[in-house]
C-alpha cells in the first residue's frame, strides 16, 4: 500500500530513506563530472586507437554488466556489436560468479569490465583469458582493487570508479585515483560523511549496488569517454558536461521538496501504486531504460513490471488488457470491505519513447489500445537536446520514480 500523502512530506521521505536512495539519485550529475575527470586523468585523451574494434564485450556482476552493455548498445544505435558475457555459477553472489570469453574473441575485440566492488574472484581469470587471446582490455573499478591490479598486470587500462564521499568505506581507497588531489570542498564533504552513520551489512551493499541511482553513471561515464575516443559513440567532454547538467535539472524537478502535481517522478509513482506496470518502449534507448526501470522496481520496491518493445508489445501484452487485469474488468464490489480486502490489481500502460512521435510510430496505436480497454496510461517522452541528454533524462526520472515508490510504500506499510 502506498500513502500518497507521504510523497508531499519531505521529512517522512527522509525518515524512510535509510539507504540514501534519494541522495544517490540526486548526485548522478556530480558522479558524471567526477567520472569524466577521473577518465581524463587516467589518460583517455592520450589514447591512439588502431581503428574500431570488431566487437565490444562487456562483463560485470549482476546489473553492472547488464545495464552497461544494454545502454552502450542502445547509445551506439546498432553501429557496433555489444555483447554481454553472461556469468555462470551456483548463485548470484559476486563471489560465486565465473566468466568465460566466447570462442571467437581475439585481438580485434575490446573487453570492458565494470564493477563497483572490484574484488570478484571470477574477474581476474577473465582478464587472464583476454590477455592470452590478445583482446584489448579496459576496466572501470575501484582504483586499488584486486581487479585493477590484475588489469594493470595484463597491460590493460583501469578507469577509477567515481564514488560518492557518502558511500560506505571499502577495504581499499575508492575515492580517487592514486595521487589525485582532493579539493577543500571534497575534504569537507568526506569529513561530514565520516560523521554520518550509514547502514551496514546487506543494506550498505545495496547502497552502492550497480543498479542503484548514481552508481550506474559512475560506471557508464568513463566508458562513454572511451568509446568516443575510439570513434564508436559521439560523447566528447562537452557532451558529458551537458549530460551532467541535464541530470542536475531533473534532480531539481524531481526533488523531495517539489509537490507531486509538478513533479514528474512523484506523479508517476502515485500512478503506479497498486498497479501492474506494462512498460511499452519505442526506440533502443527507451528499451534499455525500460528494462532498467523494471529491474529497479523489483530490486528497490519489490514490485513486478513487464517490459516489451513496440509494436510487438501490442500483441504480447494485448491479451492482458482484455483479461482480469484490464481497467474495466470485474467492476469494484460495492460491498467489499475497504479495510480488510485490497483492491484488485489492474494493469497500467507506461509508454517510454526516445524520439518524437512520427508517422511510423506505434505510440498512437498503443494509446488507442489502452483507451479501448479502459486501461490507465502514463507516458515519458523525449526532452529537448541530444540523444545522450534525452537518455539521461529518461533514466533519471525513472530512477526517482522507483525511489519514491519504494520510500512511500515502506513508510506507509
Amino acid at each position: 500500500m502506498l500513502d500518497e500523502s507521504l510523497l508531499d512530506a519531505p521529512e517522512a521521505l527522509a525518515r524512510a530513506d535509510t539507504r540514501g536512495l534519494l541522495r544517490g539519485a540526486a548526485e548522478s550529475g556530480a558522479r558524471v563530472r567526477t567520472a569524466a575527470r577521473y577518465a581524463a586523468e587516467a589518460g583517455i585523451a592520450d589514447l591512439k586507437p588502431d581503428g574500431r574494434p570488431r566487437a565490444v564485450l562487456v562483463a560485470g556482476p549482476g546489473a553492472a554488466g547488464m545495464c552497461t552493455a544494454d545502454l552502450l548498445g542502445a547509445l551506439g544505435g546498432g553501429n557496433f556489436p555489444v555483447s554481454l558475457i553472461a556469468p555462470a555459477g551456483v548463485a548470484p553472489a559476486p563471489g560465486a560468479l565465473r566468466w568465460t570469453l566466447p570462442g571467437w574473441a581475439g585481438p580485434l575485440d575490446l573487453l570492458l569490465l565494470v564493477t563497483p566492488d572490484g574484488a570478484e574472484p571470477g574477474l581476474p581469470p577473465l582478464v587472464e583469458q583476454a590477455y592470452r587471446r590478445g583482446c584489448s582490455l579496459v576496466a572501470v573499478a575501484p582504483a586499488r582493487s584486486p581487479l585493477a591490479a590484475a588489469v594493470e598486470q595484463a597491460r590493460g587500462l583501469t578507469l577509477p570508479l567515481a564514488t560518492s564521499p557518502y558511500d560506505p568505506a571499502a577495504p581499499y581507497d575508492t575515492a580517487a585515483p592514486a595521487g589525485a588531489p582532493q579539493t577543500q570542498e571534497q575534504a569537507q564533504t568526506r569529513h561530514a560523511a565520516e560523521q554520518h552513520t550509514e547502514p551496514t551489512g546487506t543494506a550498505a551493499a545495496e547502497v552502492t549496488g550497480p543498479a542503484l541511482p548514481g552508481t550506474l553513471w559512475a560506471l557508464l561515464t568513463p566508458l562513454l569517454a572511451l568509446v568516443d575516443r575510439i570513434g564508436l559513440v559521439a560523447a566528447p567532454p562537452s557532451a558529458l558536461q551537458q549530460v551532467a547538467d541535464r541530470l542536475d535539472q531533473v534532480a531539481e524537478r524531481c526533488g523531495p521538496a517539489i509537490a507531486t502535481y509538478t513533479n514528474p517522478a512523484k506523479a508517476l509513482a502515485a500512478e503506479l501504486a497498486g498497479s501492474l506496470p506494462l512498460l511499452w518502449t519505442e526506440g533502443p534507448v527507451a528499451a534499455a531504460a525500460g528494462r532498467r526501470f523494471a529491474s529497479l522496481l523489483a530490486l528497490l520496491a519489490g514490485r513486478p513490471a513487464l517490459v516489451a518493445e513496440l509494436p510487438g508489445a501490442l500483441a504480447t501484452h494485448g491479451p492482458l488488457l482484455a483479461g482480469t487485469l484490464a481497467g474495466g474488468a470485474d467492476p469494484d464490489d460495492f460491498f467489499r470491505d475497504r479495510v480488510e480486502e485490497p483492491e484488485a490489481l489492474r494493469a497500467r500502460v507506461v509508454l517510454l519513447y526516445d524520439e518524437p512521435v512520427g508517422a511510423l510510430s506505434a505510440v498512437p496505436t498503443a494509446r488507442e489500445l489502452a483507451l479501448a480497454h479502459d486501461t490507465a496510461l502514463s507516458e515519458l517522452g523525449p526532452g529537448q537536446g541530444s540523444a545522450l541528454e534525452n537518455a539521461a533524462e529518461l533514466l533519471a526520472i525513472t530512477d526517482f520514480t522507483a525511489v519514491y515508490l519504494t520510500l512511500a510504500s515502506a513508510e506507509g506499510s
